[in-house]
């Protein structure tokens, strides 16, 4: 039975009706139903065009971290590559070279000790990568813990509470326990001393995410990589690191090469990230990459006889276009090193200046200023009583602008703050006009007696901020 959300659900009694102005036969089709007959291709095309206007305009989602912007080029490639099926190796071989030319960049950017060793494939999105890379984690343990003859039931993954839902799906759909660190004034993310302390000969690894989805923050990866030697010096406990660089494996390696979070650090054993987001690509592509073929067992990878080829392959699904690929490999040929570094330094100029503005403005408290991550968290100040941050977004929504607005994880749910992402395509004069109307709002917000929103009314999605739980985000 399909899955429906409840606020979306629609009554299935009412036919829709086309404007005759510019329809041809028929003059009403069913929404539920198919119709009984076939129709004109522009009357089709023009019903569904119509009923999309009424979506949110993508440029102006500053919730979301996937890309919302490409090349003319780009978007002509993916359209040439569409019917692609990227998983069919050998009946588009090229395309193939193209993702393991992708690979292979991606292992030298993330410093990988020998490139050509390094092991990694395409997925549909981070979600997908983390997933394998959580696979890997659990089936090395198995492996370790059937040499030294003792149980494996009862695995244990080690992250922070701030992490991406994914990996709550990840524990959930594949029976392991997760285990969370909790957040405190101060510090929204994982503690490298608050992992170890979870950590025991059941731990399959721990999770550092390098960009949180709440306030765009690095987690202190070469410490808790520091923190987990110890732990193997003292106990003989040897745990992997896998990192989540969603966002931030597309970041740190041109604004801040020299920092540590990578394949240089020996404990990380695995690396994804969304080649859909600060990859500047459309959705939905994304990467996971293990340091030498010893981190990725070999009993997960498929060999399939598939028109004549051998065709390995590590994925969740067996079918998907080959275009995002392929406008992964464009991009990184078109920009270069420089070009990304350029674009991402202009993304974190805007968004340390527009954070630096709105916390001017006086109501507001910044939690991330985004110097790390081009992402910033903020606040409506203890003193400010008139108006929540849900009555912000709902008023910048009004002006076409996609602000969530979200609790922090348990332990913090007392903190609601505002997030913004800036992505490729967001401009300082974006930035500029997001500022004119925030000022605008604001002195309808403060002329109120009280809030009018809160977190059970505020709807939106928080893009990285969700759980189970609809309405409080952070796992429990």
């Amino acid at each position: 039975m399909p899955l429906k959300h409840p606020r979306h659900h629609r009554s299935s009694h009412k036919d829709l009706t086309v404007n005759p102005l510019f329809t041809r036969e028929p003059l009403a089709v069913p929404r539920d139903e198919l119709p009984s007959r076939e129709m004109d291709p522009d009357t089709a095309y023009q019903v569904v065009h119509d009923e999309l206007m009424l979506d949110g305009n993508a440029r102006l989602n500053l919730a979301t971290f996937v890309g919302t912007w490409a090349e003319p080029q780009a978007q002509r490639l993916m359209a040439e590559c569409a019917e692609k099926n990227m998983i069919d190796k050998d009946e588009y071989p090229q395309t193939a070279e193209l993702e393991a030319r992708c690979t292979a960049m991606l292992a030298r950017l993330w410093c990988a000790p020998d490139p050509q060793q390094a092991v990694g494939c395409s997925t549909t999105g981070s979600s997908e990568a983390a997933m394998l890379a959580g696979l890997a984690l659990k089936r090395r343990w198995q492996h370790e813990r059937s040499r030294k003859e003792r149980a494996a039931d009862r695995p244990n993954l080690v992250m922070g509470i701030n992490v991406q839902v994914c990996w709550e799906k990840f524990a959930n759909y594949f029976d392991v326990e997760a285990r969370y660190v909790p957040v405190e004034a101060g510090r929204y993310h994982l503690s490298p001393e608050g992992a170890v302390e979870l950590c025991d000969e059941n731990t399959i690894g721990v999770v550092a995410v390098l960009g949180s989805t709440f306030d765009g923050s690095y987690e202190p990866v070469a410490e808790l990589a520091h923190q987990l030697d110890r732990l193997h010096e003292r106990t003989g406990l040897d745990i992997p690191i896998h990192v989540d660089a969603a966002s931030g494996g597309m970041v740190a390696p041109f604004l801040e090469p020299d920092l540590a979070w990578d394949f240089r650090l020996p404990r990380v054993a695995s690396i994804n990230t969304s080649g859909h987001k600060y990859g500047l690509v459309m959705p939905g592509v994304g990467w996971a990459l293990w340091r030498d073929a010893a981190a990725l067992p070999e009993d997960l990878v498929f060999h399939v006889n598939y028109l004549g080829g051998d065709m390995p392959t590590f994925a969740l699904n067996f079918s998907r276009p080959g275009a995002q690929v392929v406008a992964q490999y464009y991009n990184f040929l078109r920009l270069g090193f420089d070009g990304y570094r350029r674009i991402q330094r202009t993304c974190r100029d805007i968004a340390t200046r527009l954070a630096g503005q709105i916390a001017s403005l006086g109501p507001f408290e910044l939690i991330t200023d985004g110097s790390q991550l081009p992402v910033f968290a903020f606040r409506v100040r203890d003193d400010i009583t008139s108006f929540s941050v849900f009555d912000v977004s709902a008023a910048m929504r009004e002006h076409g602008w996609l602000v969530p607005a979200y609790s922090l994880p348990p332990n913090r749910t007392d903190l609601d703050v505002l997030r913004i992402v800036v992505r490729n395509g967001f401009s300082h004069d974006l930035a500029d006009m997001f500022l004119r109307d925030l000022r605008a709002v604001l002195p309808r917000l403060r002329s109120q007696t009280a809030p009018r929103r809160n977190v059970d009314d505020a709807g939106g999605f928080a893009h990285g901020a969700e759980t189970t739980n609809p309405q409080r985000p952070g796992h429990s």
